[in-house]
């Protein structure tokens, strides 16, 4: 599943429409197309992993789930996994094997924009509240819980695990205050890194321990685990980081 730094490399793509008209749509996704074919793009708005791409009374709502993926300008993916594709006078935006919702404008009102670890709003103060309020959940699944952590995935959760020394099935209760607000502050800070590294081409070369065999600090095998109520894969080292 592409997470929040890959979302906002496609928003620095998609850019280049804001302000253009819909010349004409296409794709599987039913709806009425007279909703926004002649309509000006006027902001593309990003909530961790989900983009909406606005027009006058309504939005588009783009989810890539676990496989989807997008295209500018030219398309090589067949047409029947495209999902929606968007033409402008300046080229094409292609969404394939995705999540697409027509919504009304007003629901964006009711998104806290601060939860968005990528987003210049993001409330690290806001985001320990919600921790505390959930004392007995694992902080694996805590990371991946898009209303505390919009945008964080399964990479980031265990490299910013991996980072702050903590255990994956570690209860939030039981994690010193200290611990916490690293954790929180490597969220934010391994996304950067995450979008720096996925620009240059390099992201997979970084990875410590996600799909990784060895702990980089003592080179003991790690753990590979689906941990938590998210059933997700957990990497991590016995020995170098902590069960709280």
């Amino acid at each position: 599943m592409p997470e929040g730094p890959t979302i906002v490399l496609m928003k620095e793509q998609l850019s280049k429409f804001v302000g253009q008209k819909v010349i004409s749509v296409e794709g599987t996704v039913k709806f009425d197309y007279k909703l926004i074919a002649n309509k000006k793009l006027k902001e593309i708005r990003l909530f961790g992993k989900q983009t909406y791409l606005i027009f006058d009374k309504i939005n588009v709502r783009i989810h890539l789930l676990m496989f989807g993926s997008y295209e500018i300008d030219e398309q090589t993916k067949p047409d029947r996994n495209l999902r929606i594709g968007l033409t402008f006078k300046n080229g094409k935006a292609l969404f394939f094997t995705c999540s697409v919702k027509i919504l009304p404008n007003d629901i964006l009102k009711t998104i806290d924009w601060e939860a968005d670890v990528m987003s210049d709003i993001w409330n690290p103060e806001k985001a320990k509240t919600k921790l505390k309020a959930n004392p007995k959940m694992m902080i694996c699944d805590a990371l991946m819980n898009q209303d505390i952590f919009s945008g964080v995935g399964n990479i980031i959760k265990n490299e910013a695990l991996f980072r702050t020394a903590i255990q994956p099935e570690s209860l939030i209760e039981n994690i010193p205050s200290k611990k916490l607000n690293d954790l929180i502050s490597e969220a934010r800070d391994f996304s950067f890194d995450f979008y720096k590294w996925k620009r240059e081409g390099v992201l997979r070369k970084k990875f410590q321990v996600y799909e990784q065999k060895n702990c980089p600090v003592c080179r003991k095998p790690l753990t590979k685990k689906t941990t938590g109520k998210s059933k997700r894969t957990s990497f991590f080292c016995e020995t170098d980081q902590k069960l709280f």
